[in-house]
């Protein structure tokens, strides 16, 4: 594979260095300011007005939608485009936001995109790219092991020319958000189908009568806020039966063709988050002097800082290469390459931004600088992206597959 950027990818990748420059870093500290205001207020659960203010100045610097490969709804970018300017908004938590290119979204307006209606899309897919409302997906139970997705035991009944949807989801990110118009749900509709047919997935309305959003859940102390990751209820909540993706016993399909493209944007993000981690600790080592020596001239720190470049840059390659391989041959046959960097990408952030805190020192753990927050994020990952030993799994069935096993 060729690994230049494209001469759009570089344009783009100065255009969108020049915004984060003039508007995204500047904000950082006004974002958790209103954040702690809303707090205050008792509205922690608002849409923040600094970020709100800067999305019509992202669509006006031409800066908006550039994930959707293959679809006319994007900006026209290859998966191999778009992960280096990924890369670039991960360095802010909050800032893929900003240009329309956070998750759940992405990856939902990705399944609208692909297994969606012309009536889904006009009514969920047209708003969320216009970033009037936000979505989320609900899949995950706290009663089952759902990294393994035939063991979801919500329900999806077909009762005339509607669904009724009962079940118990948690970790649906974006349901805290207020303008969450959408989820899309996943359940059974049949239990006696084959393994990997009985799931179907629906689109819900928010405001269906049944939905209850019980609470949201903390990520090692972390509510992200006013996104959210919430454990909802869904009792005898009733959709139109046109509302189902592909039709039944297709959600299993879905997952798979959501799950890999989706989220090695994750990937792709995490890289960035570890270069802003290596940047800080880079600075960090050179203005701060321990046992009479800059920590830069510390030879732990010289190993960690060179261990973290063959991390990120190991990485980064790999990611490249699965955005490469999924755009020339598909999805399906990028499994192993998607799977590997779902391994890769969450542990070497995890690593990395943990060498960048213990420099820092106690000011690494607290609100003064990123740290935490990208470090609670990071390992989440390893288990929202499916967990490793799933991952690994599959890797493994892969490369023994090339000796006869398993055939």
């Amino acid at each position: 594979m060729d690994f230049e950027y494209s001469p759009r990818t570089i344009d783009l990748q100065t255009r969108l260095r020049a915004f984060m420059d003039e508007h995204i870093y500047p904000a950082e500290a006004a974002v958790h300011e209103e954040l702690q205001a809303n707090t205050a207020a008792g509205r922690r659960w608002t849409p923040l007005r600094v970020i709100e203010n800067l999305k019509p100045k992202a669509r006006a610097a031409g800066l908006w939608n550039l994930f959707l490969p293959e679809s006319e709804y994007g900006a026209g970018l290859t998966n191999q485009e778009y992960a280096p300017l990924a890369e670039i908004m991960g360095r802010v938590g909050w800032a893929s936001e900003v240009f329309n290119c956070s998750a759940p979204d992405t990856g939902n307006m990705e399944t609208i995109v692909r297994y969606g209606s012309a009536e889904h899309k006009k009514r969920w897919l047209e708003p969320l790219l216009a970033g009037e409302i936000r979505s989320a997906f609900a899949m995950t139970e706290p009663g089952v092991a759902s990294s393994d997705a035939t063991n979801i035991e919500a329900r999806i009944v077909r009762d005339g020319d509607d669904y009724v949807l009962n079940g118990r989801k948690w970790w649906t990110s974006g349901a805290g958000d207020p303008r969450c118009a959408v989820y899309i749900f996943m359940g059974k509709t049949d239990p006696d189908a084959p393994r990997h047919a009985q799931q179907s997935m629906i689109l819900v309305p928010a405001d269906a009568p049944g939905i209850k959003v019980l609470r949201p859940l903390q990520v090692l102390g972390y509510d992200d806020a006013p996104h959210g990751h919430m454990e909802v209820i869904f009792q005898n909540v009733r959709v139109p039966a046109t509302n189902i993706l592909l039709g039944e016993g297709r959600g299993f399909e879905i997952a798979q063709g959501r799950l890999g493209p989706g989220r090695i944007h994750h990937c792709m993000r995490l890289i960035g988050v570890a270069e802003r981690a290596l940047e800080l600790m880079c600075r960090r080592a050179t203005k701060r002097v321990a046992f009479g020596r800059p920590l830069a001239e510390q030879g732990v720190t010289r190993e960690r800082i060179a261990q973290a470049r063959c991390k990120i840059d190991m990485a980064r390659l790999l990611t490249l290469k699965a955005a490469w391989m999924m755009d020339v041959a598909g999805n399906k046959a990028a499994k192993a390459e998607i799977a590997m960097i779902k391994v890769v990408a969450p542990q070497m952030a995890c690593d990395v931004i943990d060498w960048a805190m213990q420099l820092h020192g106690g000011a690494g753990m607290s609100q003064d600088f990123p740290l935490a927050h990208c470090f609670a994020t990071a390992r989440t990952l390893r288990f929202a992206d499916g967990p490793d030993e799933v991952h690994r799994n599959a890797i493994a069935k892969i490369e023994l597959g090339k000796y006869g096993v398993g055939r």
